[in-house]
């Protein structure tokens, strides 16, 4: 009797941490961008505004800024794109004012820049890496066969299962104890990072934040979860691209989005860098060595309509 009690009590540990029951983001506050709070000015906006018909909305990634995709915003500017690259409210500023928000507040803040776009432009593409490519997942989810419907999108390295062992995927080991963790320690050694010294092939660009929010951990689990579930809803042709050797965000999450997305996936790229560069293979538009053929990539997709 006392193992059948152990076990159960086991099986809810587990699943109280993993499957996170009844979590639900807290905070509700409408995020507003105040730049001069900025702890570097790499870390602000980019913006191409020439007043064109068509642009692209780029989304950074987590915990970075906007500066990961310096070199395709000039590119796709170079093409005859407007190009948005909006901070989200927080990121690169105080990390005691950035460790207070939540997902769900980032993503309102990137959709209600995404209908003001939309509304603008008679053709409008969606992209990003990472966390960045997630919120482009759910964008599309929530507007695709609408009148707000985007053109096409690009997804790089994106989440959309943090630790699933039914799906083969587990990120940290250390994740299925964060929920009971965060009842008792809200962060590890959260800091500013302004460049990496030791980095190579653009890595030592990377702005952003080191250390760990657990409640940014769960904040980001649940939202990956409710994207997976909800991939059957896009409709947009899609381009979509991980690194097999991603040490950041396994490399079966893109199987898991072309599974989840059918054929409006138009073009699926898996790649694989050199593993002589000390990077994670990850923010693949920062990395000097990639981000020129893989920029091409998107611009002929982009350019043949996305693909339809």
């Amino acid at each position: 009797m006392l193992y059948l009690v152990i076990a159960i009590c086991v099986i809810l540990f587990l699943w109280w941490n993993s499957c996170l029951p009844f979590y639900k983001d807290r905070n509700k506050e409408e995020l507003v961008s105040d730049e001069s709070k900025c702890f570097s000015p790499e870390c602000r906006s980019i913006t191409y505004d020439r007043g064109r018909k068509r642009c692209v909305l780029m989304i950074h990634g987590y915990p970075t800024a906007p500066n990961m995709y310096a070199y395709t915003a000039k590119r796709l500017d170079e093409a005859g794109f407007d190009v948005f690259i909006p901070l989200i409210p927080t990121f690169g500023a105080d990390p005691e004012e950035f460790k207070k928000t939540e997902f769900s507040q980032w993503y309102n803040y990137i959709d209600k820049y995404y209908m003001a776009l939309r509304k603008r432009y008679a053709e409008i593409h969606v992209g990003g890496v990472s966390m960045g490519g997630a919120m482009t997942l759910r964008l599309a989810e929530e507007h695709s066969s609408t009148p707000l419907a985007m053109d096409s999108i690009f997804v790089i390295s994106a989440p959309v299962a943090y630790n699933c062992l039914h799906l083969g995927v587990v990120t940290s080991w250390a994740g299925y104890l964060a929920r009971t963790l965060g009842l008792f320690v809200k962060t590890f050694g959260l800091g500013i990072v302004d460049g990496r010294p030791d980095g190579d092939d653009g890595n030592e660009e990377w702005r952003g934040y080191k250390g760990v929010v657990i409640r940014h951990g769960l904040s980001l689990q649940t939202a990956f979860n409710r994207i997976r579930r909800d991939l059957g809803r896009i409709s947009v042709p899609m381009f979509i691209m991980h690194d097999k050797n991603d040490r950041t965000v396994p490399y079966k999450n893109l199987d898991l989005i072309a599974r989840g997305c059918g054929g409006n996936v138009k073009v699926r790229r898996d790649v694989e860098m050199d593993k002589k560069w000390k990077h994670s293979h990850h923010s693949l538009l920062m990395y000097h060595s990639v981000q020129e053929g893989y920029t091409d990539e998107i611009i002929a997709f982009l350019e043949k309509g996305g693909g339809r």
